[in-house]
């Protein structure tokens, strides 16, 4: 065992509760709001989700790195957790695939980590608690200098977050003879959302996440998507007043997780913080139309208030629901060819068990082609 792996590491919790560990990744300090994920394979496509900026991760699966890394296995440009809690943090790998082990990874992209601490404790704690701001510290095991150090760190309600991991400037994905031209906003856009676009015959044009609806409509798109991303959603007045632009267009549109709760925001529909969120790729939920059940691929912090759906049946009807919480997982615009959900259809990693939902937004393109 080498020195690194050796080295102390201590994690702090906003509410005081402390565990000591190893070293995992890059030495250093680092800050974010603890969540955990469920899933038992797909960590790199998770690391590098940008949803979870900001946000330290907690794996619940024992083995972390044990099949190494891939860098063509990525969902963004770099790694987008702040920093990872782990029980087993496995240098040495299997897989022949492999392009790396997961510390030589980990090294490159900066990333900070502990591991060999008791992840079921820390994930009850969580679960009784609620999700709350924490540190990691491979420099310093000082809990008093640690405690200033997280004070410092804001809350992540009200955090506008998907700016800081949207693309500079627009650009392209997939074949420009396609039948189908999608304009998408960035507010952390995954990789396979844009490959299952592709393979579905749509040209994709990604905006920056404050480009306006004049923008966009220029580009003249058969459909619009509200993509994924980070951070408070009510934080993000600009984002609403596009999303009601399009609505007000009447061209088709389509939410995913972030993307839904902004649509949902579009038709004064509030969102509100969870306790401590949906993360991993075994959820189930009921679709209200066909009465099926589909195993999802989650990922959110957030969630659309019930109450208020339920009060403006006149406005949005439930489409999906959350069987193990009956949380909104899917909603439809009256009126309108608009629908969202908060879960990940494009599934990566995850069951495919939702990929309709891409069909159905391709039928609503060339639905409305056609009138």
């Amino acid at each position: 065992m080498s020195e690194l792996q050796q080295s102390p590491a201590v994690l702090l919790l906003e509410d005081g509760t402390v565990f000591y560990g190893h070293a995992a990744g890059k030495k250093g300090t680092t800050t974010g709001e603890i969540c955990f994920n469920t899933g038992m394979t797909g960590y790199q496509e998770i690391f590098t989700d940008p949803s979870y900026f900001g946000q330290i991760l907690v794996t619940t699966n024992a083995h972390i790195g044990n099949y190494g890394t891939k860098d063509l296995e990525t969902e963004s440009s770099s790694i987008k957790i702040a920093g990872l809690i782990c029980k087993n943090f496995t240098w040495q790998f299997s897989r022949t695939r492999a392009d790396q082990s997961i510390q030589d990874y980990f090294e490159r992209e900066n990333l900070v980590g502990i591991s060999n601490v008791d992840t079921r404790a820390i994930v009850r704690h969580i679960r009784h608690k609620g999700a709350m701001n924490a540190i990691i510290s491979s420099e310093t095991l000082d809990i008093k200098t640690l405690k200033q150090r997280l004070a410092e760190t804001p809350p992540m309600e009200g955090l506008e977050l998907a700016s800081k991991v949207s693309a500079d400037e627009a650009y392209t994905y997939g074949d420009e003879s396609a039948k189908y031209r999608v304009a998408a906003l960035d507010f952390g856009i995954k990789e396979n959302i844009l490959r299952c676009f592709s393979g579905r015959d749509c040209y994709v044009k990604v905006f920056p996440a404050k480009t306006d609806y004049e923008t966009l409509a220029a580009w003249n798109p058969d459909g619009y998507f509200l993509s994924n991303g980070p951070g408070d959603p009510a934080s993000m007045d600009y984002a609403v007043v596009t999303a009601k632009a399009i609505l007000k267009a009447g061209k088709p549109l389509f939410g995913i997780c972030l993307g839904h709760q902004l649509l949902a925001l579009a038709v004064d529909i509030p969102t509100y913080k969870m306790h401590h969120g949906h993360r991993g790729i075994n959820h189930p939920v009921k679709n209200m139309i066909s009465g099926h059940c589909e195993i999802t691929s989650q990922n959110h912090g957030f969630g659309v208030s019930p109450d208020a759906i339920r009060a403006n049946e006149d406005k949005v009807e439930i489409t999906h629901i959350n069987l193990n919480d009956q949380t909104i997982e899917g909603i439809r615009v009256k009126g309108k060819p608009a629908f969202s959900v908060q879960y990940h259809p494009e599934s990566s990693p995850g069951p495919h068990d939702s990929r309709y939902l891409f069909e159905e937004f391709i039928r609503m393109m060339e639905n409305a082609g056609k009138s």
